[in-house]
């Protein structure tokens, strides 16, 4: 039988960094919020106060509005913030941050490898899983609101599937919201997984050409490279297996501002002269695992085309049925003609579950998700339409993660929304631009 994850106490501290008070909170919430009375999961969040907004108590004037931040992913904890910077500089001189890790990530009951087995087979895993997408991220939102705002409204801060779980919000609670903000995540309302990955494997090609475009000697590099896996092993030092596929992934970091650099000093690194010739460096191997792991993130990978899954189908390795679609990305053609080895980026693969280290024991339960049906919608088109929560977002030009056309299409279908349209940052701009973003976006809202 699974055995249950939440048991004890939630101790809950305060600590203090330059100009931040900084308190964890610990909820119960259920696992299936259709049956509340059901089995609890622990949610962690953590409340951030800037000193100058405290009272003589040491706690957050009450006046303090809450806004509420919503990680990208799936998968990934909320950011642990290290002093006042960026974004976060600007929210505190008005709200209280809370920094929620979303189920099964962070603190939150988090699900991975050394975890999951815990539920038991890989059916009962998958079936837990099933648990862990947008619409239950904003019911536990809904239960813990009233237990820190005492029942008033908050604001939402989306970044990338935040964003997606916030037109979620916007669909299944706009009563609990006090204003929306959304920076490069506003998801197509009726793309299934198929039309996603269609839209993105142009994209993932122009970002790869525009790279070589700027660092024209990468082109022959990623060929060496690609060159030299068809004919070595390399095992990477966490002990995942690099191929041509697997390096090709490598093309996420064109989705930050400064990835294309970043990519450009890894490839120029890559090989070591050794006793048997020519082999991959241990530094370039090194930085390589680094990118590709999902040691930490599993649920990128075993999640991630669920969360483009609304009509009852199976989304049955979507971008890998639709990069046949794409041959130019085969990296074997590009190595018999003239054409340069394309780069890919957030896609997902049944390779990946041999290769990828952390996910090999979880080979199983991503099968069985990506067989799944009866996924229930996540949006609801007619609610959106009929919009009266002050919305703001921020649509990166040509972002490599989230079409810009269905984001647009989107931003028109959610009544009162209003956009801003830049080519100034990539899909990381909430960080990249930092106060400059969130200021816009604020703006934005109060005007809506």
């Amino acid at each position: 039988m699974p055995q249950t994850m939440v048991s004890g106490s939630f101790p809950s501290t305060t600590v203090r960094q330059p100009g931040l008070v900084l308190t964890d909170h610990h909820f119960e919430v259920p696992l299936d919020h259709k049956a509340p009375d059901g089995e609890q999961i622990r949610l962690y969040a953590r409340e951030i106060v800037a000193t100058d907004k405290t009272g003589a108590d040491g706690r957050a004037r009450p006046e303090l509005p809450w806004l509420l931040y919503l990680q990208g992913g799936p998968g990934f904890g909320a950011d642990r913030p290290v002093g006042r910077s960026g974004w976060l500089d600007r929210a505190l001189e008005e709200y209280r941050v809370l920094l929620l890790d979303q189920r099964g990530t962070g603190r939150s009951t988090p699900a991975n490898r050394q975890t999951l087995p815990l539920r038991g087979t890989p059916e009962q895993q998958a079936d837990y899983l099933a648990h862990f997408r947008a619409d239950a991220i904003v019911a536990d939102c809904e239960l813990i609101r009233p237990r820190l705002t005492g029942g008033a409204p908050w604001t939402v801060l989306g970044q990338s599937f935040g964003g997606f779980c916030t037109v979620s919000y916007l669909s299944h609670a706009p009563e609990g919201l006090a204003a929306a903000l959304i920076t490069g995540g506003l998801p197509g309302l009726d793309a299934d997984a198929d039309a996603v990955y269609r839209a993105a494997y142009p994209r993932m090609e122009r970002k790869t050409l525009a790279h070589y475009g700027r660092y024209p000697g990468d082109a022959d590099a990623a060929r060496r490279i690609v060159a030299h896996l068809a004919e070595h092993d390399e095992v990477l030092p966490d002990g995942s297996l690099l191929t041509a596929e697997s390096f090709q992934q490598l093309g996420i970091l064109l989705g930050s501002g400064d990835g294309s650099h970043r990519l450009h000093y890894l490839l120029e690194d890559a090989f070591a002269a050794t006793p048997e010739g020519p082999r991959l460096s241990d530094a370039f191997t090194e930085q390589v695992a680094g990118l590709l792991s999902r040691a930490g993130c599993p649920l990128y990978t075993l999640l991630h085309e669920s969360i483009y899954a609304q009509d009852g189908r199976a989304t049955a390795w979507s971008a890998h049925r639709v990069r046949a679609e794409f041959p130019a990305f085969d990296p074997a053609r590009a190595l018999d003609g003239p054409d340069p080895v394309l780069f890919t980026g957030e896609s997902v693969h049944p390779w990946m579950l041999e290769t990828h280290a952390a996910l090999r024991p979880l080979r199983r339960t991503a099968e069985l998700m990506a067989e799944r049906t009866g996924w229930e919608p996540l949006y609801d088109a007619e609610r959106l339409a009929r919009n009266a929560v002050p919305v703001a977002a921020a649509v990166y030009h040509d972002d490599l993660f989230v079409d810009t056309a269905h984001s647009l299409s989107t931003a028109r279908a959610i009544r009162g929304l209003r956009t801003w349209v830049t080519d100034e940052f990539e899909h990381d701009g909430v960080r990249a631009g930092g106060r400059r973003v969130l200021d816009r976006l604020l703006s934005l809202a109060r005007d809506a």
